[in-house]
């Protein structure tokens, strides 16, 4: 018998319903040993969205739909979207361009990461009880990719005018297609910026970022999927810190008295504990789970920027 893969016409021949093709892409996924990690954590999942976005169903469709038969293209696209997603490794977001954090939508690509951070769980709760209570007014999403965590924390303080800062030009113009797509330039401005540079003056109530921080050790080691996404976003230095170390230096110069704030550094919080032992971070806790995201205040900074230097 044979080992070589059945063309697409012999699928087509034999494959009809959405749930017929939905049962192909979960094969697929297990032979070709596919990760999850970009939005689902499972092949059902991960199936019936890349199935239904390829012929443009919402992926909350009456499960009846399930049942319905292809047409001879629509069968042709969801193979591709099958092909892109088994064979080439391609999350599931950078084929249907389209990814949900805090319950909303946005457009993504590979030029930025795909939105995953638990800081969405923070931003839901408005940051309580770290930040300050009262008005917020100014937020700067730093190293903010796809606008996403901006772009929340727009619609969850609804009178904060928001930066989102990136140095790469090609993060920003992802970030203007989404603020663009929520109708938030009238308070949302993307700038381009490494960290703090062209930001010279402006001062916030709240900085939030996820900046890169994987370490060398996990970078080389990382499931093919991430191979798609933009390598400035994810490494920074040995520790993963680089970058970090940056924001915690300069944050202080940017945000308000009472000021917060808030890093996710995801694994590399084990070089964060060994390198400032004395900094009074605050490691939150993620009812969703996650971890590797810390709070300080600027008081606190700057009380401790002897550490930092």
């Amino acid at each position: 018998m044979s080992d070589q893969a059945p063309s697409q016409n012999v699928i087509v021949n034999q494959l009809h319903t959405l749930r017929d093709y939905i049962r192909y892409a979960m094969s697929q996924f297990g032979k070709n040993q596919v990760y999850f990690g970009h939005g689902t954590d499972n092949a059902w999942d991960e199936a019936t969205q890349l199935v239904l976005s390829a012929v443009h169903l919402p992926w909350d469709v009456n499960p009846a739909v399930l049942d319905g038969r292809l047409t001879d293209d629509e069968k042709h696209s969801v193979l591709s979207f099958i092909e892109q997603r088994a064979v080439q490794r391609k999350p599931l977001p950078y084929i249907t361009h389209e990814s949900w954090f805090c319950q909303l939508p946005f457009y993504v690509d590979e030029r930025v990461l795909v939105p995953r951070s638990p800081i969405a769980e923070l931003i839901e709760n408005q940051f309580v009880p770290w930040l300050r209570e009262g008005a917020v007014e100014n937020i700067l999403d730093l190293c903010t990719g796809s606008g996403c965590i901006g772009l929340a924390c727009a619609y969850a303080f609804e009178e904060a005018e928001v930066d989102l800062a990136d140095i790469s030009q090609d993060a920003i113009d992802v970030a203007e297609i989404n603020i663009h797509k929520h109708e938030m330039a009238d308070r949302v401005v993307a700038v381009k910026s490494d960290l703090f540079t062209n930001l010279s003056g402006r001062k916030y109530d709240l900085i939030v970022s996820n900046p890169p921080y994987v370490d060398a050790s996990d970078l080389a080691s990382m499931p093919q999927e991430y191979d798609h996404e933009p390598e400035l976003a994810l490494g920074s230095g040995a520790d993963g810190l680089d970058i970090t170390r940056r924001i915690l230096l300069e944050a202080n110069n940017h945000l308000n008295e009472d000021g917060l704030l808030v890093v996710e550094v995801g694994n590399s919080e084990v070089h964060m504990m060994e390198q400032y032992p004395e900094l009074p971070l605050v490691w939150l806790e993620f009812e969703r789970g996650g971890n590797g995201v810390f709070a300080i205040t600027a008081k606190e900074l700057l009380q401790h920027r002897d550490c930092l230097l």
